[in-house]
């Protein structure tokens, strides 16, 4: 994060900088994306950077009577459409241009699946494994509190994130009810179930990115049902996927978490695994035999999934994956430069902002829920979730292969189709 660079080894032999910078590298695609659809310069520099950008502070007695202040941010991309919408990550490593990238990919995520949305996107710079259950709910509280002003059920509409989950979502849904003074399940999404929360909304970015996998297999004439799939990361999204992988009769070979990776040729006990990993998605410290991130993605598959971090596959490593597809379950795992090898390669490259978009879909059905105040069975919220996935899936590929540009290039063009569109309508550009 922040203004990284790596210096790799073009083909000519040259020596080059490739950039790891997720904002830098979002606005190249979306420029390139708005200049195929037809649009003006002033378009872009319209949807470049966000229309919003918070910065907070937040003080937060800890347990030890000290008062530590933290660092939080908001960022809103464009309401054109509607109503912004984004989770909130509490990580150590948060930077202002991070959350404004990932406010810009909620933006085009929505578009992809076609939601009444913007894009926004909020973080604090904190490490929630070093704190106690009591400093959570302060920090998060703290958090509404600074950030009340900007954001609600018409305004902009938070969501759990990397190291946030439903207990986070329910304290912050509670302080600003109390601010609000009257309830307002609609602020939030990814709430308890008891507060309001849907059916599925758990498992929703597994279930999309499984939806995704199915699809792409199809096109590649693979049989889900004893494919070799390799995850890093077994998180949220990462352990979820590989239960459903699991159970549809794929053979998860490898998994990784922060600490190392496990590797079985003949297929992983993925239950056994679920049994065993921590809070934070931790397992591979109870075992010896471990390899590495960087052999994790050289390893013999036929599907690859990056489920943990950004700049995971560069330049540096695109030239020694096996994999046939890989489906981006993380914000941003693969660069720009490694997008275009893996492509030339003949890799079908299944980009994050279509892959990971079930969250953002199943958080829009919370939010038609809260509104409407009539909740949907969880097979409703599944056969919802299948159609929108499937049709996403459908246009982001057809567009690909009738364009013929790759499919990150082609889910830009479809997301920013209709931000575009509203601004335009709005007179805004």
């Amino acid at each position: 994060m922040g203004n990284q660079d790596v210096v790799t080894e073009s083909t000519q032999g040259e020596q080059k900088q490739e950039s790891l910078n997720l904002l830098e590298s979002t606005q190249v695609v979306i420029k390139e994306a708005l200049e195929k659809l037809g649009y003006q310069e002033s378009m872009f520099e319209l949807l470049k950077e966000p229309l919003r950008v918070l910065t907070v502070r937040i003080p937060v007695r800890m347990d030890n009577g000290e008062v530590k202040v933290f660092t939080g941010y908001r960022a809103q991309h464009n309401d054109a459409v509607g109503p912004t919408k984004g989770g909130i990550r509490f990580h150590p490593e948060v930077t202002e241009d991070e959350v404004k990238a990932l406010s810009i990919w909620m933006s085009l995520k929505a578009g992809i699946v076609d939601l009444p949305y913007g894009g926004g996107k909020g973080g604090i710079i904190c490490d929630p494994r070093e704190m106690s259950f009591r400093e959570l709910e302060r920090l998060s509280r703290g958090y509404v509190r600074a950030i009340s002003q900007l954001v609600g059920p018409t305004k902009d509409i938070p969501a759990p994130d990397v190291f946030t989950n439903s207990q986070i979502m329910a304290w912050m849904m509670d302080e600003y009810s109390r601010i609000r003074e009257f309830d307002s399940p609609g602020f939030i999404t990814g709430k308890p179930i008891a507060l309001g929360g849907s059916h599925g909304r758990e498992t929703a970015t597994a279930k999309g990115v499984t939806i995704c996998i199915r699809e792409a297999a199809k096109r590649r004439n693979i049989d889900v049902k004893g494919a070799r799939v390799v995850i890093q990361g077994f998180g949220n999204a990462g352990s979820y996927l590989a239960k459903f992988m699991h159970d549809a009769g794929a053979k998860v070979v490898g998994i990784s978490d922060a600490y190392g990776a496990l590797h079985d040729p003949n297929g992983l006990d993925i239950d056994y695994l679920l049994d065993r990993r921590d809070s934070f998605g931790t397992v591979t410290k109870l075992f010896n035999n471990t390899i590495t991130n960087k052999e994790l993605f050289e390893l013999d598959c036929d599907i690859l999934v990056p489920a943990a971090i950004e700049n995971q596959i560069t330049a540096a490593n695109a030239h020694n994956i096996k994999a046939q597809i890989v489906v981006e379950a993380a914000n941003g795992p693969t660069t720009l430069e490694a997008t275009k090898i893996l492509t030339e390669r003949g890799i079908l490259l299944v980009p994050d902002v279509l892959a990971s978009a079930g969250g953002v879909t199943v958080s829009y059905f919370e939010w038609v829920q809260n509104n409407q105040g009539y909740y949907w069975t969880e097979e409703e919220v599944e056969a919802k979730l299948e159609q929108v996935m499937v049709r996403s899936f459908e246009n982001v590929y057809s567009l690909s292969q009738t364009r013929r540009v790759d499919m990150r290039l082609s889910a830009y063009m479809v997301g920013a189709r209709k931000m575009a569109e509203a601004s335009r309508f709005r007179g805004w550009v």
